[in-house]
C-alpha cells in the first residue's frame, strides 16, 4: 500500500532521509538523441563505481505523464529528486552540467547525512514504497490528482443540478398558481351560468369560459413541458444523429408548426432562404426544436401586428448561419450573455409563461453541432438570434 503525504514536498523530504542520491533520467527513442543518451548513461555508470546513488531510466514515450509532472521541456533530462531541493538538468551539454553539479550534490548529501545523524529521533520511518520506487509514487500522485479533479467536477455538477431543481420548484409553486386560479374561476362561473334563463347569453358565456379554461390549461401544459425538457437537458447529454438535411425544408417545417401562434397575434413572418443554400449535416429533430424555440420566443415578445423574420446565409464554405429576428422590446447589453444560461429570466419575462429554459437548450443543440449561437439586440429595437450549422461535405 502506497503511503500518502500532505504534499509533494513532504514526500521529497522523506525520500531525502535515505542518505543517497535519487536520480531520474528521461530519454526518448529518437535516433538523433540515442548517441547523446548513450554517452550520459556511460558517464553515470562510471560514477556508480565510486558513488552510491539510485538511477531510474524513464522512456518518455511509455510514461508521458511523468514528463508533464516534472515539467520537462527537452530530453535527455536528468532530475535529482533527492536530496532536496529537486533539480533538473537538460540540454546537449548535460554531461558538462553533471560534472559541475556532482561535487555540490555530494556536499549537500554529506551535510544532510550529518544533520540526520543528530536528529535520528525526529526522523519518520520510511514506507517500503517510498524507499524503493519514487517513480511509482509520482505516477500514483498524478492518478490521485486526476481522480480528485473528476470528483470535484462531479460535485459541482450535482450542486448545480440541486440548485436548479430548487429554483424550478419555487417557480413552479409560484407560476402555476395564476393559471390554476383562472381556470378554476372559469369553471365555477361556467357552473353558475347554467342557472341563467337566456339561452343565447348562456351559450356565449359558456364559449368564452371554455376558451379561457383551454388557454389557462394550455399555459400549464406548456410550463410542465418546459420543466420536463429542462430536466432532461440539465442532466443528460444530447444524443445527436446527424445526416444530410435540406435546411430550407426544416425552416418551412418550423414555420408551419408556429402558424397558429402567428395568426393569433396577427404577426407577419418574412423569410429569406436562398434557393442555392447548401445541405447541412445535422440532427433533424434537434434543429427543428432549435428553430421552433427561437420562433416561439420571437412570437412571444413581438407585440400584436409585429414583424418577425427568418433568414439563412451561406456564411463560409463550412458554416451556414440562420437568423430569427423580432420587433420586440430587445435585451439589455449586460444581459445578453446570461440569457443562454439555464433558468435565467429577464425582468420582462415575469409576466410571461414559461421558465426561460428554451435558450439554454438552444445553446446546447448548437454546440452539439459544433456551432455557435448569439444575439444582437438593443432595448426597444428588437432582437436577432443567430446560430451556425455545419455544411454537409460529400
Amino acid at each position: 500500500m502506497l503511503q500518502l503525504y500532505n504534499n509533494q514536498e513532504d514526500y521529497w523530504q522523506e525520500v531525502s532521509g535515505q542518505n543517497s542520491l535519487q536520480l531520474l533520467l528521461f530519454v526518448n527513442e529518437r535516433p538523433t538523441s540515442q548517441e547523446n543518451t548513450r554517452q550520459i548513461r556511460v558517464f553515470l555508470e562510471n560514477l556508480k563505481a565510486t558513488n552510491n546513488f539510485k538511477l531510474d531510466v524513464i522512456d518518455i514515450g511509455k510514461q508521458p505523464h511523468l514528463v508533464e509532472y516534472f515539467k520537462l521541456i527537452a530530453t535527455p533530462a536528468l532530475v535529482k529528486i533527492s536530496p532536496s531541493p529537486q533539480q533538473t538538468l537538460a540540454g546537449s551539454n548535460l554531461i558538462s552540467q553533471l560534472e559541475e553539479w556532482w561535487p555540490r550534490w555530494q556536499a549537500s548529501l554529506k551535510k544532510q547525512s550529518d544533520n540526520n545523524s543528530h536528529n535520528t529521533g525526529k526522523s519518520k520511518p520510511l514506507s517500503s514504497s517510498s524507499r524503493t520506487n519514487p517513480v511509482q509514487y509520482s505516477e500514483e500522485l498524478i492518478r490521485l490528482s486526476d481522480e480528485i479533479f473528476s470528483l470535484q467536477r462531479e460535485k459541482e455538477e450535482l450542486s448545480e443540478q440541486l440548485k436548479f431543481k430548487d429554483q424550478i420548484l419555487a417557480m413552479l409553486a409560484h407560476d402555476l398558481r395564476s393559471p390554476l386560479t383562472a381556470a378554476s374561476l372559469a369553471m365555477e362561473t361556467l357552473e353558475l351560468s347554467e342557472t341563467q334563463k337566456d339561452k343565447a347569453q348562456r351559450g356565449e358565456l359558456r364559449n368564452q369560459l371554455y376558451e379561457q379554461s383551454r388557454r389557462q390549461f394550455g399555459i400549464m401544459k406548456r410550463m410542465i413541458g418546459d420543466l420536463l425538457e429542462a430536466s432532461r437537458s440539465v442532466s443528460a447529454k444530447l444524443e445527436v444523429e446527424p445526416r444530410k438535411m435540406d435546411l430550407k425544408h426544416l425552416c418551412q417545417d418550423a414555420i408551419a408548426l408556429m402558424s397558429k401562434q402567428l395568426k393569433a397575434k396577427s404577426q407577419t413572418l418574412t423569410k429569406d432562404i436562398p434557393q442555392d443554400i447548401p445541405s447541412v449535416y445535422v440532427d433533424e429533430e434537434l434543429v427543428r426544436q432549435l428553430l421552433v424555440n427561437l420562433l416561439d420566443n420571437a412570437i412571444k415578445y413581438t407585440p400584436e401586428g409585429g414583424q418577425i423574420s427568418l433568414s439563412v446565409l451561406h456564411r463560409t464554405s463550412q458554416k451556414v448561419q440562420v437568423s430569427v429576428c423580432d420587433t420586440g422590446p430587445g435585451i439589455p447589453p449586460e444581459k445578453q450573455e446570461h440569457i443562454f444560461e439555464g433558468h435565467f429570466r429577464l425582468k420582462r419575462d415575469e409576466e410571461q409563461e414559461g421558465y426561460g429554459l428554451g435558450l439554454s437548450l438552444c445553446r446546447k443543440i448548437a454546440r452539439a453541432h459544433y456551432g455557435q449561437i448569439w444575439v444582437d439586440s438593443s432595448p426597444n429595437r428588437g432582437s436577432c438570434f443567430h446560430f451556425t450549422l455545419p455544411v454537409y461535405r460529400s
